[in-house]
């Protein structure tokens, strides 16, 4: 697939033109690896939020799902009562979905009971990495997608099938899926290289 020019005319991914605001998550976030739970939990929530939508869309609102999601702080999500539902509800700043507001607050009860089970939501989402991932952006889903969604579908999780699964996977470094020529691919390479995957 083929790279176009940023706004410095290096090469970037493609889907770096749909928006401006794509380019600096493309350079320091997408397919970086990412060892902290808050920040995967979040993200997991948000790959939730978005289906159906543009990433543009919660990229755009993700300060205020921060604000609302109390930093997506997973113990205090997962005290949220019916009152915060209804309080989400009424936030014009975040996607107001009732199933996938309901679906954060469960799955932060079921991310405390993985992080029980294995440690931390790092050290079970990473038995997941991509072993031997195909051409990049050629896919939606990866069989190591597939095994991530049922895995946390039988713990209880909600709006994580294969294909959040897999975007998901790309956002936090499981896979890297930055094109051949695009300069954050050989960058996302090397904080691979450097990084100490949790649990082993």
């Amino acid at each position: 697939m083929e790279t176009i020019d940023g706004p410095d005319g290096r090469p970037r991914c493609r889907w770096c033109a749909g928006a401006p605001e794509f380019v600096p998550y493309h350079d320091r976030e997408w397919g970086f690896p990412v060892g902290d739970d808050t920040r995967l939990f979040e993200k997991i929530c948000l790959e939730g939020f978005q289906s159906g939508l543009s990433w543009r869309t919660i990229l755009n609102k993700r300060p205020a799902f921060r604000e609302a999601f109390v930093g997506f702080d997973i113990p205090a999500v997962a005290a949220f009562t019916g009152g915060d539902v209804e309080r989400l509800m009424g936030n014009a700043g975040i996607v107001r979905h009732r199933g996938k507001i309901e679906a954060a607050i469960n799955n932060a009860g079921r991310a405390l009971e993985l992080i029980e089970e294995a440690g931390s939501i790092a050290a079970f989402v990473w038995r997941y990495e991509a072993k031997a991932p195909a051409p990049p952006q050629s896919q939606t889903t990866s069989p190591e997608s597939v095994a991530l969604s049922k895995a946390l579908k039988k713990r209880g999780w909600r709006f994580v099938g294969p294909t959040t699964c897999f975007a998901f996977m790309q956002a936090m470094g499981l896979v890297n899926d930055h094109v051949e020529g695009c300069i954050s691919r050989s960058a996302a390479v090397e904080a691979r290289a450097r990084f100490a995957v949790p649990g082993r």
